[in-house]
């Protein structure tokens, strides 16, 4: 097997230990032909890209240039997107994310851990105990959505909105050519996002509650625009729940795969501090982050990096390095220390990791627990994936 340097390879997809093996004797830093990018593979390039000043993740300047030329509603798009710190390099990554760290007390986050309890025993309740059913409809997405909403404060009335406006907007956050990107649906979901945040963060600024919208208002974030605001709540809204549901899906292969750790979470709780970052070390839904090199070209391990070249941070072999990580093919639920990075590092490390944690434990050990039977009705179902992401889509599951 020689794999060629393409993201997209099923040879990727379906086993990355071997993959990442493979790939890494030729180097942690190499060029691809089939993404025109540099990829860093290794867990050092990885973690030295996401720490690297030279290295940009601005998004918003290139869908500026390119709202120029498209409809005025593509430039509304990119307007909200300017408020997602992800996208943005500092200062203005770290003028949009200050205010929301400093809202994302260990107290905020503790205080939704009942409501996640009991959203997790509504749904389960809603599960057949024996037949088959689709569970990313009917759990994987419903939990984190009503999660992330009850975070910041939405009323439950409203959840259910959010599902068809996240999907409007992924046409352009996880689109690898934004240039062909459908305008009409992704201003639809843009302007449905504003309206509603704009009309909650007015509500919450006259009525405080204890949710994040209230936090983040009454804690500073009056430094950032009406639009920045929206943006910020967007975020939090959009990935607070696309990646735990892709992650509650992926688990369930994980430990159907694995029915010795499936067992090491039910049972016990010596695995809890350390299961969730196990479970996102294998099969988390980012594969890569892509950056561009600055104005200034420079060399990385003996290659010349040249400004406006793209590099991709490949998290996915970086997470099955082998010399960082013992048999990294196996899932173990109590792997520690386990330095992945599917949260990211450093200055965009996600903010939301905690409550990440919190909900795939409780919803998994639960779910098991109470249908033990629970398993993939195609139980060799492959993963699939672009160059931004990999996961297992829809999954029908039997239960019983």
């Amino acid at each position: 097997m020689d794999p060629e340097l393409d993201l997209t390879a099923p040879a990727l997809n379906q086993d990355p230990a071997m993959f990442t093996r493979l790939v890494l004797e030729r180097g942690g830093v190499q060029w691809s032909d089939r993404h025109r990018a540099w990829l860093l593979l290794s867990h050092d390039a990885v973690g030295s890209g996401f720490r690297d000043g030279r290295l940009s993740a601005d998004r918003i300047q290139p869908l500026q240039r390119l709202a120029r030329e498209r409809p005025e509603q593509f430039g509304r798009a990119v307007e909200l997107l300017s408020g997602w710190m992800i996208f943005r390099d500092p200062p203005a990554h770290t003028h949009l994310r200050d205010p929301v760290r400093r809202a994302m007390t260990p107290r905020v986050v503790d205080g939704v851990r009942t409501d996640v309890v009991e959203l997790v025993d509504e749904l389960i309740d809603r599960l057949p105990a024996r037949g088959e059913v689709d569970f990313r409809r009917v759990f994987a997405e419903p939990l984190p959505a009503q999660v992330i909403a009850a975070f910041l404060g939405v009323p439950a009335s409203e959840r259910h909105r959010f599902k068809s406006w996240s999907d409007g907007l992924a046409e352009i956050v996880f689109s690898v050519r934004p240039d062909a990107v459908d305008g009409d649906t992704v201003a639809g979901a843009v302007d449905e996002f504003t309206t509603f945040f704009t009309e909650l963060i007015d509500l919450r600024r006259r009525h405080p509650g204890d949710d994040l919208v209230s936090t983040m208002v009454a804690g500073g974030a009056d430094n950032l625009t009406a639009m920045e605001l929206v943006g910020a709540c967007t975020l939090l809204l959009f990935a607070g729940h696309e990646t735990t549901t892709n992650m509650l899906v992926s688990a369930v292969k994980l430990l159907h795969d694995h029915p010795d750790q499936r067992r090491r979470l039910v049972d016990g709780e010596d695995v809890t501090p350390t299961a969730a970052d196990e479970l996102l070390r294998v099969g988390g839904p980012a594969k890569t982050m892509v950056r561009r090199v600055g104005p200034e070209a420079f060399d990385l391990d003996g290659h010349r990096l040249q400004p406006g070249d793209r590099v991709f941070l490949v998290i996915l072999t970086a997470n099955h390095d082998p010399s960082v990580f013992e048999h990294p093919e196996r899932l173990d639920l109590g792997r520690d220390p386990n330095p992945h990075l599917g949260f990211g590092w450093g200055l965009h490390h996600c903010l939301g990791a905690p409550l990440a944690r919190l909900e795939l434990t409780v919803a998994l050990r639960a779910l098991y627990r109470a249908r033990p039977g629970l398993r993939p009705a195609v139980p060799d179902q492959p993963w699939s994936g672009n160059e931004l992401g990999r996961g297992i889509g829809r999954m029908a599951v039997t239960v019983g």
